[in-house]
């Protein structure tokens, strides 16, 4: 994607597939909230499902801007939501992050989280890239990618910062870095499931479907 090699078709499949995997995220971040008895904590973190839930129609969240997104490479905005034509693959490896942070205890799922490190960069990256690459795409589109550079990094150092203060032991500092490997597998796997079925429908001459 960011060497521009992906047609219509490709950037689709990963736009419609990859959108599972956003609205997992305000759901495993409202299972770190719960496990938290401090009110701080949970003052703090509870703003990450607000990025990406949205507060109303005046203030749009991630989802909602991914959504647009969407729109933006010609998929048909309900039929993305509604999450029916995610590949089997995807679904299952976005619902093992849910199941991991489900659980892993609040250290270990913050540390879940920490690929937000690298997330900065990769956008920026992305944005330039669809600038450069896939300029029939409406720029106003890249809203999310915009946004999460910024969000990203204040995101990620929150995390690293909880993570070094409260995985005080050997046994939980392991887990830790497991629990962040594994996040890094069901990303892959999820890039995997997406390639797969792209090269798959390439070879029988077929486009992803967007209702």
């Amino acid at each position: 994607m960011h060497e521009g090699k992906l047609d219509r078709a490709g950037l689709q499949a990963w736009v419609l597939n990859r959108y599972y995997y956003q609205t997992r995220i305000p759901i495993k971040d409202a299972l770190i909230v719960a496990k938290s008895e401090d009110p701080a904590f949970r003052r703090a973190w509870i703003r990450r499902i607000h990025d990406h839930d949205g507060n109303g129609a005046d203030e749009p969240g991630g989802l909602a801007q991914w959504l647009r997104l969407a729109e933006a490479v010609g998929l048909e905005r309900e039929a993305v939501a509604s999450c029916r034509n995610v590949l089997p693959g995807v679904r299952f490896a976005c619902d093992s992050y849910v199941a991991l942070v489900d659980k892993s205890p609040l250290v270990v799922a913050v540390a879940s989280s920490l690929t937000e490190f690298f997330a900065p960069d990769l956008m920026s990256k992305r944005i330039a890239a669809w600038e450069q690459h896939y300029r029939w795409v409406d720029q106003e589109a890249l809203g999310y990618f915009r946004v999460r550079v910024v969000r990203a990094r204040r995101d990620s150092e929150e995390a690293i910062a909880f993570v070094t203060r409260h995985a005080h032991t050997r046994d939980l500092q392991d887990a830790c870095v497991s629990a962040l490997i594994r996040k890094t597998e069901i990303l892959w796997h999820l890039l995997d499931c997406v390639q797969n079925h792209v090269d798959a429908r390439a070879a029988h001459g077929q486009v992803p479907s967007s209702g």
